[in-house]
């Protein structure tokens, strides 16, 4: 800005030389007349108040990879269904009759019928004897019945012909230590079973496959036998 008193004072000076005789105007110069400064001072800038918005972070780029994501598809595989067990049916039965002995309160031994289970094969007859050779179950024992067929005796083979069931035991069956009466009962437990199938009548004993005519002392088995024979 322009110093005010400074113009003022020259513009005094202007007008009284034009007033004044060349002579006054040059006496006034030697004696006033100082240069003229002019100051000029730069004009302010203007303030202005720029608002800085707050930078916000910008998000974390993550890697990307050159493995492209496996399609679901073809990655998971369908866990392969279990088999299901075919349900086995039930196992068939029928009831066969097994006799047994027992001895009474006077010790004459007689023979007991009980009914068993056994499941229905193509050799009926075979597996009747061979729950005769079994023994009795424990509740069959607590009422008395026991069996009297040599221990260790096995069946070598059984078939029918005719009316008639050929069965062969091993050597364990000649040996029953009850004596005669021993021996009578064990035969009267196998003719009763096998006589209890409608086709059978009668019973051959075969020894090892060998036909005998005694077992034990005296007692017949060469030829057949039945229910009657005793």
């Amino acid at each position: 800005m322009i110093n005010a008193p400074t113009i003022q004072k020259n513009f005094n000076l202007f007008k009284t030389r034009m007033t004044v005789s060349p002579a006054a105007e040059e006496e006034m110069t030697t004696e006033e007349d100082t240069p003229i400064t002019v100051v000029i001072e730069p004009a302010p800038k203007p303030s202005v108040n720029i608002e800085q918005k707050p930078q916000t972070p910008e998000p974390e780029k993550k890697p990307q990879s050159d493995k492209k994501p496996a399609d679901d598809k073809k990655t998971k595989t369908p866990a392969p269904k279990e088999k299901e067990k075919p349900v086995q049916p039930p196992a068939q039965t029928r009831d066969r009759a097994i006799y047994f002995a027992n001895v009474g309160s006077d010790g004459q031994i007689l023979h007991s019928k009980v009914t068993r289970k056994i499941p229905v094969s193509d050799s009926p007859m075979q597996d009747a004897l061979g729950v005769l050779l079994a023994g009795p179950t424990a509740e069959e024992l607590s009422r008395g019945l026991v069996n009297l067929i040599p221990k260790n005796t096995r069946i070598l083979s059984a078939t029918v012909r005719g009316n008639t069931a050929y069965i062969s035991f091993s050597e364990d069956f000649l040996f029953n230590t009850f004596g005669v009466e021993g021996y009578v009962a064990q035969l009267r437990q196998i003719v009763w079973t096998v006589t209890e199938f409608q086709n059978v009548k009668d019973v051959q004993i075969l020894v090892d496959g060998r036909r005998m005519d005694y077992l034990g002392e005296g007692i017949w088995i060469g030829s057949p036998i039945n229910r009657q024979s005793f």
